[in-house]
C-alpha cells in the first residue's frame, strides 16, 4: 500500500541540509563561536585579517603567517583589472550598490587566471583575492555613481582603513579603523545562513567559487537578509520627528507590521552580535558627538522589548541588524 506524504511548503527553516566546523550558534542561549572561539573574545582581540585566516585555515595564524595573508591582501587589491571599473562607468549611478557588486564578481572571475583550478589550494588563493578585492568595488561604485574617480590602494593602511581611504579619500582615524574592523569580524560568517546556503548550493555543481560568491550576493542583498540593516536605517530616519515611540511601536504591531531588526530565525534570546554593537553605538556616538540616531535606537529598543512582553513574545530581541544601522 503506497503511502501519501504532504509536505508543507516552509523552506528550509529547521531543517539540517549538511553540517559545517566553520561556526557553531546556540540560538537559545545567545552563543556565536568561530572555529571554536567565542565571537566576543575574537571582536575585543582580533583584527579582521586574523579571523578571516582563522575561518580559511581553522587556526589563527602566526606572527609570520599574518604577515603573509596581510600582504595577499595588499597585492590582490592594487591588481583589479581596469575593464572592471570601465564597465562600472556604464551601469546607471542610480543602480543599487548591492547589485553592483554581483555583477562585478563575474568581472573578476574573467580575469583570474586559475579560474579554471579547483583544488583547496587554488580556491583559497581565489577566496583571498575576494576578500581584498571586494571591498574596492564597493569603494570604486560609491566614488563612480558621484561622478569621481575610484583611488588607488593605500598599502601603508590597514585593511579597514584602506577601505575607508578608498570610499571618503581620506585617512580615517585609527578609532574608526577599528570600529569598521571589528563590524567585519562581527559579520565575517554565520554557519547556514542564506547566502552562505546559496553559495553552497552553486558550487556544489562544480561552479567555480565567483559563481557561489555571486548567488551569496544575490542572497545576501534581501531586504529579510544583508538589506535588513538598510531597513533599520531607513526606519530611524523616518522617525526622526516622531515624538511618541512607544506609540508609533505599538501602532506597527497593532497593524501587523515588522519592527525593523527586531527578531531572528535562530537566536531566542539578544543575538551577540548586536549586543557588542550596541555597546560600539553608543561609545561611538559620544565619541563624534553624534548621538541621535543612537537615542533612537536605543528608545525602540526599550519600547519594543516592553510591547513584545505584553504580547507574550519575550523571545523577540534586537538582531545584528538592529544596531550595525546606527554603527
Amino acid at each position: 500500500m503506497t503511502e501519501t506524504i504532504n509536505v508543507k511548503n516552509i523552506g528550509l527553516r529547521g531543517v539540517i541540509v549538511a553540517d559545517t566546523r566553520v561556526s557553531f550558534i546556540d540560538g537559545d542561549k545567545g552563543i556565536l563561536v568561530y572555529r571554536g572561539y567565542r565571537i566576543e573574545d575574537l571582536a575585543e582581540k582580533t583584527t579582521y585579517p586574523e579571523t578571516a585566516y582563522l575561518l580559511l585555515h581553522g587556526a589563527l595564524p602566526t606572527s609570520g603567517q599574518l604577515a603573509d595573508f596581510e600582504q595577499q591582501l595588499r597585492e590582490a587589491r592594487s591588481t583589479i583589472p581596469s575593464y572592471v571599473f570601465d564597465s562600472f562607468r556604464q551601469f546607471p549611478v542610480d543602480a543599487n550598490p548591492m547589485d553592483v557588486l554581483q555583477a562585478g564578481i563575474p568581472l573578476l572571475a574573467m580575469g583570474d587566471s586559475e579560474l579554471a583550478d579547483d583544488s583547496r589550494e587554488a580556491n583559497v588563493r581565489k577566496a583571498i583575492r575576494l576578500i581584498a578585492r571586494l571591498p574596492v568595488l564597493v569603494a570604486a561604485w560609491h566614488r563612480i555613481r558621484q561622478g569621481l574617480e575610484p583611488l588607488t590602494a593605500d598599502n601603508s593602511l590597514s585593511h579597514a582603513a584602506n577601505f575607508l581611504w578608498q570610499l571618503h579619500g581620506e585617512k580615517p582615524s585609527e578609532k574608526m579603523a577599528r570600529v569598521l574592523d571589528t563590524c567585519l569580524v562581527l559579520h565575517a560568517d554565520h554557519t547556514f545562513n542564506a547566502s552562505t546556503f546559496s553559495c553552497r548550493q552553486v558550487v556544489s555543481t562544480r561552479a567555480h567559487i565567483y559563481a557561489g560568491v555571486a548567488a551569496g550576493i544575490g542572497a545576501l542583498s534581501g531586504s529579510l537578509h544583508g538589506g535588513a540593516n538598510a531597513q533599520v536605517m531607513k526606519m530611524l530616519l523616518s522617525l526622526q520627528e516622531e515624538k511618541d515611540i512607544a506609540g508609533w511601536v505599538k501602532r506597527q504591531l497593532e497593524n501587523g507590521r515588522r519592527i525593523m531588526g527586531m527578531g531572528h530565525a535562530v537566536y531566542k534570546t539578544m543575538d551577540p552580535r548586536a549586543r557588542f554593537l550596541k555597546k560600539m553605538a553608543v561609545q561611538l556616538g559620544r565619541e563624534v558627538g553624534e548621538e541621535r540616531l543612537v537615542d533612537l535606537s536605543l528608545q525602540i529598543e526599550q519600547a519594543a522589548l516592553a510591547e513584545f512582553e505584553q504580547r507574550g513574545k519575550t523571545k523577540i530581541k534586537p538582531n545584528v541588524d538592529f544596531y550595525s544601522a546606527s554603527v
